[in-house]
């Protein structure tokens, strides 16, 4: 099976079978259904397509043959020498290289006349959607717009779109960069059950976790599944709090109250009065901070500093730590009342670790935000890079992916240069075998370690050109400077290995 979005019990859903009964009618490579939410394109359903692609988000200023679908009435062919980036160059699954769409075509999806989204088609071959006409492609777009306007599909739909275009307001008036909590494994969807459950309600919630798996969005998407979405979303960084800013951070204080109070500040509380109030790494509280809190939880009310008189505020309150609190309570290091007071409905935040291929899905979203912050026209995934990022234990989880995304683009920018039809993400720019991964691998397959860096002051990028120098010069040496065999090692297009081989002066022999 091809299509990619699957339940956690690898039934197909609604979308999928629609897609796979729609691609049905054609004959192409991938197939794509993207719901439209405000001004990004998300895909909600592939087939033929990477899975990273799930968890690309396709800005439609940013992608005119995306643009231009959405406006096209009743759809339109590129031809093949169209010159417009096609935002599926190099997400083709189901081949052992990097391949460019050399055919497109697609067409607008409309409910009750408004905009929903795109079907997309697309195949490798030029001309190889040359013989869809103009009305088979209407029928499959009248298949997917009945088919989604049905009640049990319709239903399930608009209740994801509203959950996440929620989550996407709740970030904005946090002021980040709106993201969500991306992938289909079993235990991301367990979490994301408990979270429908709870977040209507006005319990509170203990968010546990290890660092860097995402308990802030978490917190996020509570917030904005609950009937306080309208309201603020206050967060705290508790372990930022020391108890002798914690009255004025938590409850404000009135001018004069103490040395430096020149005039009234409301605190968090107040601030979050009517929403949802998120105290982060809550473990980290002193003694003395969790005994004000705990009163304020008690009763629901707050005093300010130097002022006599009790204010009510009515605040939700969503904590998070990646501490064992019950062990901090046997240790006498936490209140056991605050610890029941906060953990009224726990949710466990499962690691990266735990959760398969999701590691694909939060790739891509990182390497779609990576290509328009670079000025990158398409950043892909090698497929032994997607198989170095599966093999990988994760021990900083999501967070830890994000940065190193981060840093694989700029290394393949560096090489390939931003004109490229796309940048290939190969091993060597995720550079996953360094530290203790890396050597113990290497001697268990009987291969050499290179040579060790020694970094003495210089910045990263030297230090990261010593090191590819170096293997590079290793992997030649061990193949009598068959360059073909050094990129296979490598895990790299033979083009690519080329390219770095020449940027960082490697000498090499045969080809």
């Amino acid at each position: 099976m091809n299509v990619v979005e699957l339940t956690k019990e690898g039934v197909m859903t609604p979308c999928q079978r629609l897609l796979s009964a729609a691609r049905a009618l054609v004959k192409c490579d991938a197939a794509a259904l993207l719901r439209l939410e405000g001004d990004v394109l998300v895909p909600v359903a592939i087939d033929g397509l990477s899975e990273d692609t799930l968890g690309r988000r396709f800005a439609v200023s940013q992608h005119p043959r995306l643009a231009q679908l959405l406006s096209s009435g009743q759809g339109l062919r590129f031809p093949p020498d169209c010159p417009l980036p096609d935002p599926y160059d190099g997400l083709v699954a189901g081949h052992p290289h990097i391949l460019p769409v050399h055919d497109c075509m697609g067409a607008p999806l409309r409910l009750g006349g408004r905009l929903w989204g795109l079907v997309t088609l697309d195949a490798l071959t030029p001309g190889g959607l040359a013989d869809v006409s103009p009305e088979q492609l209407r029928a499959l777009t009248a298949l997917l717009e009945d088919g989604i306007e049905k009640q049990d599909t319709i239903g399930a739909l608009a209740e994801r779109a509203e959950r996440e275009q929620a989550v996407s307001r709740a970030l904005l008036q946090t002021g980040q960069q709106p993201r969500r909590l991306l992938g289909h494994s079993g235990p991301l969807q367990q979490l994301l059950s408990e979270i429908n459950i709870v977040a209507s309600s006005d319990l509170t919630v203990l968010i546990l976790g290890e660092t860097g798996v995402g308990k802030e969005l978490v917190a996020q998407q509570l917030h904005a599944q609950s009937a306080r979405h309208d309201r603020p979303l206050i967060q705290l960084n508790c372990a930022a709090l020391p108890d002798t800013l914690a009255d004025s951070e938590l409850f404000g204080h009135k001018r004069g109250a103490f040395t430096g109070a020149v005039q009234d500040r409301v605190g968090k509380f107040e601030l979050a009065d009517g929403g949802t109030l998120f105290l982060d790494e809550v473990g980290e509280l002193s003694p003395a901070v969790q005994a004000k809190l705990l009163r304020v939880l008690q009763s629901g009310e707050l005093q300010r500093p130097g002022s006599d008189k009790a204010l009510r505020v009515d605040v939700r309150v969503v904590a998070a730590t990646n501490r064992d609190l019950k062990q901090e309570v046997a240790q006498g290091r936490f209140r056991a009342d605050l610890y029941h007071r906060l953990s009224v409905y726990p949710l466990h935040v499962p690691p990266l670790r735990e959760r398969g291929r999701d590691v694909l899905s939060l790739a891509g979203g990182f390497l779609e935000e990576n290509q328009h912050r670079l000025g990158a026209r398409n950043l892909r995934l090698s497929p032994q890079a997607k198989t170095a990022l599966l093999a990988y234990d994760w021990p900083g989880n999501v967070r830890e992916l994000e940065h190193l995304i981060n840093r694989a683009a700029l290394r393949a920018l560096s090489e390939q240069g931003r004109s490229a039809r796309w940048v290939a993400i190969d091993p060597v720019h995720l550079n996953l075998g360094e530290a203790a991964h890396a050597e113990p691998a290497l001697r268990a397959s009987g291969h050499e370690a290179p040579p060790t860096v020694v970094l003495d002051g210089e910045g990263l990028r030297v230090a990261t050109d010593a090191f590819q120098r170096q293997w590079i010069e290793a992997a030649l040496a061990k193949h009598g400077g068959a360059m073909a065999a050094a990129a296979r090692e490598a895990g790299m297009d033979r083009s690519n290995f080329h390219r770095l081989a020449t940027r960082l002066n490697v000498g090499f022999g045969r080809s």
